[in-house]
């Protein structure tokens, strides 16, 4: 198993994993034409001609056993810079009468795009048959979302301050949002899964538009719908998780249809960012990964033909690392090449 920039011939594979994602999962909506020029971008932006501030790394994790994509991952450069990013951010507003001697304090949500230029960690996504027993040893989960942080670390000076993940919100076994139904459903005369795939597709100047300017008071939401607020969908949880041991944290942003938050970090605070570190490599013949259960992630550091894998070993007092033969042909690198190195173990 390695993480690699998508490529231009991974288009079927990526159009077969959008397909898997299901309901909420905005960023991979199943559109051929989409995700091909999705792809284009990702290349684009890997070979550094798209500007900084457009730029979406697109990274795919391949089973190189079985010829096949087992997930997917992605970091947007900065959010908001082409289409409006829009979220509510839950607030409070106070009303006192003193001639009734009352006082109330009310939540409330405000339509925002405070973290215009911000950057996105995004689009995560392990496909069922790699999580199960057999796969979590492996921390195929872990992998895809830890070396975002070793690739924003290694390529800082391409990205802005903070950091955000929005979070797939609540949704009913029917695949029905309460949240939607309640609130976004009277202002939008589409069904969620059409509101949604065009958010998918980028086509988010109508929230801007249609939208109510104006705070909305939550008590008016129905209870069901204020019960989505900040929360997220059940097989969203183990992402959020890890997110949370980085130290992103939830600061009032919800999605504007779902409700789910959308947390947030200075980039240079991450652990993952501040943990790893840069070692020379030396390739041993006969080596073996030491551990059934990876805690080294290694990435390489070049950004075209970046590279990401679990590895045996971590490095020694003068920061050099032994690969194995086949752990140096996964990373593609050589004696003497360099790598970015976390322990996830120290991480977590």
């Amino acid at each position: 198993m390695r993480i690699r920039p998508i490529a231009e011939g991974d288009l079927d594979d990526l159009q077969l994993l959008a397909r898997e994602t299901g309901v909420g999962f905005t960023s991979l909506p199943d559109n051929r034409d989409f995700l091909a020029a999705k792809i284009a971008s990702a290349v684009s932006a890997f070979e550094e001609r798209t500007p900084e501030d457009r730029r979406n790394y697109f990274f795919v994790l391949e089973d190189e056993a079985r010829g096949k994509l087992a997930g997917c991952c992605a970091i947007e450069g900065q959010v908001g810079r082409e289409v409006p990013f829009y979220h509510y951010r839950l607030g409070t507003l106070a009303h006192s009468s003193v001639q009734l001697d009352l006082h109330r304090t009310i939540d409330t949500l405000f339509l925002s795009s405070d973290h215009t230029g911000d950057a996105e960690v995004a689009s995560l996504f392990l496909r069922p048959e790699y999580r199960g027993a057999e796969h979590r040893h492996r921390r195929n989960g872990a992998m895809l979302s830890m070396m975002r942080w070793l690739f924003m670390a290694e390529f800082r000076d391409r990205f802005p301050d903070k950091v955000l993940a929005e979070m797939r919100g609540v949704f009913d076994e029917q695949g029905r949002s309460p949240f939607w139904h309640c609130l976004g459903s009277h202002f939008f005369p589409l069904d969620f899964d059409e509101a949604d795939k065009l958010t998918g597709l980028g086509q988010k100047s109508f929230i801007g538009e249609l939208m109510p300017k104006f705070p909305i008071y939550t008590p008016f939401l129905s209870d069901e719908a204020r019960a989505c607020i900040g929360q997220v969908h059940e097989q969203t949880r183990p992402a959020l998780a890890m997110l949370k041991k980085q130290g992103l944290r939830w600061e009032g942003y919800i999605d504007i249809f779902d409700g789910g938050p959308t947390v947030e970090a200075y980039i240079d605070d991450v652990r993952g960012v501040r943990l790893s570190r840069r070692c020379r490599v030396e390739v041993k013949a006969g080596a073996t990964p030491t551990d059934a259960r990876p805690r080294w992630l290694a990435a390489t550091t070049g950004m075209a033909g970046f590279r990401a894998a679990w590895v045996g070993r971590g490095p020694d007092e003068h920061d050099v690392v032994t690969l194995s033969e086949e752990e140096a042909r996964r990373l593609e690198v050589a004696a003497g090449d360099t790598l970015r190195i976390l322990d996830t173990e120290e991480e977590a």
